[in-house]
């Protein structure tokens, strides 16, 4: 399944790129899509459903194009989906397409784990070291855990990034473990 999921998700973010399509609103639009989706048993049962014709279904996404104001190459791609019954892989398909275009753009997404709530200023100074040490545009989500005690944890992709005073400690007793 990882194979069609990284196909359509490859091929949609091979079309934005190339016909240089806004990748930002094209990314909201299909998450908004994959949203709609999830959240509507009755829209994946017509799109799963084998015996309504494509014709009928893709009216159904026409429907909520218009609706929404979805552009024609999102409304295309899922129209694609629809066509080759992979509707069910929705949801995956655009987590994977924000990945690549993501990727490709150059856009790292980070986790960025604070014991206080961040300043403006001190967000973006830290979201430009990240920026420095990874060689990509971040993208940061925030939260709080009183537990670091101070400093942050930051995780960009799978490399954890500690500057927590909890970290620091740990690191500390670490070394007087192995020096005894």
């Amino acid at each position: 399944m990882a194979t069609v999921i990284n196909t359509y998700a490859r091929a949609f973010a091979d079309v934005v790129t190339s016909s240089r399509l806004d990748a930002a609103r094209t990314l909201t639009e299909m998450q908004q899509i994959s949203a709609l989706v999830e959240q509507s048993k009755d829209l994946r049962e017509v799109w799963d459903n084998p015996s309504i014709p494509p014709a009928q279904k893709r009216a159904v996404l026409d429907a909520i194009v218009q609706r929404a104001g979805i552009s024609r190459p999102v409304r295309n791609f899922v129209a694609v989906l629809i066509d080759k019954r992979r509707t069910r892989f929705l949801s995956e398909i655009a987590a994977q397409f924000a990945r690549e275009l993501n990727d490709r753009l150059g856009i790292a997404q980070a986790e960025i784990t604070t014991a206080r709530e961040l300043s403006s200023q001190e967000c973006t100074a830290l979201e430009a070291d990240l920026s420095r040490v990874t060689g990509k545009t971040i993208r940061a989500n925030y939260q709080q855990d009183p537990k670091i005690l101070g400093g942050a944890v930051a995780r960009v992709g799978s490399t954890v990034y500690d500057g927590s005073v909890k970290g620091q400690l740990e690191r500390i007793r670490q070394q007087l473990v192995s020096s005894t």
